[in-house]
């Protein structure tokens, strides 16, 4: 039954949100400049390595984020840490820096630029292709398609991530931080159920097979 209700919520949150505005949703800003967001981009660079393909695994790639999304993150973020849905001493230090023309201006370089993919653990493959595609049913998961797509390129208008490609090291970083509460940006709780119910193991798997998807 969980299996089914979250697999519906992924499908009515499409459905619900193709009609938002852009200027909250998607990667067309109203007002976001890629072209001012690449000479602000420098410091990101530091982290998140040139055009936002980080070196570092547990570094997120940014490169061809869905503007509206990296917005949302940004925003959250700069809240103070006891309001914060997503709280991080670095990047939260960051943003305090950034005005909503900055957030905006960055959101709109890094969607445009081209995410450089991994490459997934060949002996971890077909298990996370099978969670990726079909869940786990015993345990009320949904497929990871079903919201992220089947190239792992999320959905702009309904504000789930692009994650094909990502580093799997801060692929099971967040999803350990959803599975303890401490990362709270998930649309009625729809991370934090998922992976609660995953092993590290199963995290280890699909975060692999996201890490060569594209």
């Amino acid at each position: 039954m969980k299996f089914l209700l979250a697999t519906v919520a992924c499908i009515l949150g499409v459905v619900l949100l193709l009609s938002a505005p852009p200027a909250v949703a998607g990667d067309n800003l109203v007002g976001g400049d890629a072209e001012a967001g690449e000479a602000k981009a420098a410091v990101c660079a530091a982290c998140h390595g040139p055009q936002g393909n980080s070196v570092n695994p547990i570094w997120p790639k940014l490169a061809g984020q869905h503007a509206g999304y990296t917005l949302k993150q940004l925003q959250a973020f700069k809240l103070p840490a006891e309001e914060s849905p997503r709280f991080d001493p670095i990047m939260s230090t960051q943003a305090q820096m950034l005005s909503e023309q900055d957030m905006l201006d960055l959101a709109a370089y890094f969607a445009a630029q081209t995410i450089q993919p991994g490459a997934a653990d060949p002996s971890l493959v077909e298990k996370g292709e099978r969670i990726y595609r079909g869940g786990i049913p015993e345990k009320g998961v949904p497929g990871c398609i079903a919201c992220h797509g089947p190239a792992g390129k999320g959905n702009a208008a309904a504000d789930y991530p692009m994650i094909g490609g990502q580093h799997a090291a801060y692929v099971v970083g967040q999803l350990k931080l959803y599975a303890a509460g401490e990362r709270r940006t998930d649309p009625n709780q729809m991370m934090r159920n998922i992976a609660t119910q995953m092993s590290e193991e199963e995290m280890q798997a699909v975060a692999s097979y996201i890490q060569g998807l594209h």
